[in-house]
């Protein structure tokens, strides 16, 4: 079952040759958000295909309607630059992107300003109720999208690097066309992939090896997110760490590639998840496994939510990867293992030990030790001894 990366049958055409803006001249600089650089980063590494650019509001509008750009090409969730100062910019200008990442002024890549647009309270609620499902200020992700600016800049992007992501996280951080390759040199041709912006406790590890033998995969891809997440979320670097030693451990090597990608946590539930669909069918997997409250924050969204967006005609139209539905996962105190609830017969509520990795970050917090139950030892001593670090 081989997936072929989005978009090969519906382009989007750029309204300038990529090779001509890179060489094209400046007329300025602006700074851009932390979001908007880690879209462009997106971009330019080839997850967001076939986007070339930041969404104009008449696109934004018309995918927070119907999912689907003006031209029909379905996109779950609108990638916009939003700034507050727009003096001296116009239509037609090519700027260098300032990345906010470093504090030097360092330049992310060049934008073709297809337009400006002042955008509306109005439009701002509108896009927040579509894509986070709510306009509660309490949301990280509302809350992010409104202490932004007013002023939405669209056109088309050269981008020049990878921001941060490939510096700090040179073995983990790879682009979309560089995981296909990857798959290509190992023959994988059926691959299931498991997004994670936690680190992943025995649940995670149980559902990554039920999934590969329920879809009958040949490779594992355990992709992290390696930007920015709300407070109290923990750190990339943490995370990488302990993946590595998990899966060094306790997987199969030979079929299981590590990985990672630069882009901010939205918590946006089940458009998040339409997104991170698109993400690894680019990367070229078959499959990606979609859990309880994916991409979720709080009680916004229901427990399975982000599996049943999947099932409309639109969505099951537009996207060739499938979801591997997983269940919640639990340890059995009757079978000594863990297992998917909806496996469990004979089985009471006392019968199962809930993990999930909000327990596991209290547990942390609190100064205990993670039992076995919960995270193998390799990885509960990495978590440890970053919450010590923390609190000394």
């Amino acid at each position: 079952m081989e997936i072929p990366y989005f978009g090969e049958d519906f382009r989007v055409k750029s309204k300038i040759d990529n090779e001509l803006l890179y060489g094209s001249k400046v007329t300025t600089s602006i700074k851009i958000s932390s979001l908007a650089a880690a879209k462009a980063v997106m971009i330019g590494s080839d997850y967001f295909r076939p986007l070339t650019g930041f969404h104009d509001i008449e696109d934004a509008i018309s995918i927070c309607e119907k999912m689907q750009m003006k031209n029909n090409l379905f996109w779950p969730i609108p990638l916009l630059n939003i700034i507050d100062n727009i003096q001296g910019l116009e239509a037609g200008m090519i700027v260098n992107l300032i990345d906010p990442n470093f504090q030097d002024g360092r330049i992310l890549g060049k934008q073709l300003i297809g337009s400006i647009h002042k955008i509306t309270q109005k439009e701002k609620a509108k896009i927040s109720e579509s894509v986070f499902g709510t306009k509660d200020n309490s949301h990280p992700g509302v809350s992010m999208f409104n202490k932004m600016g007013n002023f939405l800049i669209s056109g088309e992007l050269a981008i020049d690097n990878h921001s941060y992501y490939s510096k700090e996280f040179p073995e983990t951080f790879m682009t979309a066309t560089e995981i296909r390759a990857r798959f290509a040199h190992y023959g994988f041709k059926r691959v299931v992939a498991f997004q994670t912006r936690n680190p992943m406790h025995r649940a995670h590890e149980e559902l990554c090896k039920i999934a590969m033998e329920e879809t009958q995969s040949d490779a594992l891809l355990i992709h992290m997110l390696l930007g920015k997440l709300k407070q109290g979320d923990i750190p990339a670097s943490v995370r990488d760490q302990a993946i590595r030693v998990m899966v060094e451990k306790y997987f199969d090597q030979n079929k299981v590639m590590v990985s990672g990608y630069g882009f901010d946590m939205l918590y946006a539930g089940p458009k998040e998840a339409l997104l991170h669909a698109i993400i690894r069918q680019n990367c070229g997997c078959s499959f990606l496994i979609i859990g309880r409250d994916h991409a979720g924050v709080g009680n916004f969204y229901e427990a399975f939510e982000a599996q049943e967006i999947f099932h409309s005609d639109l969505v099951q139209e537009f996207l060739k990867i499938k979801i591997f539905e997983a269940d919640h996962t639990a340890y059995s105190k009757k079978l000594g293992r863990i297992i998917m609830m909806k496996d469990a017969q004979n089985h009471k509520p006392e019968d199962f030990m809930i993990l999930s990795g909000t327990k596991v970050r209290s547990i942390l917090e609190e100064g205990n030790d993670l039992p076995p139950e919960f995270a193998r030892p390799e990885v509960a001593a990495v978590l440890g001894a970053y919450y010590k670090e923390k609190k000394s």
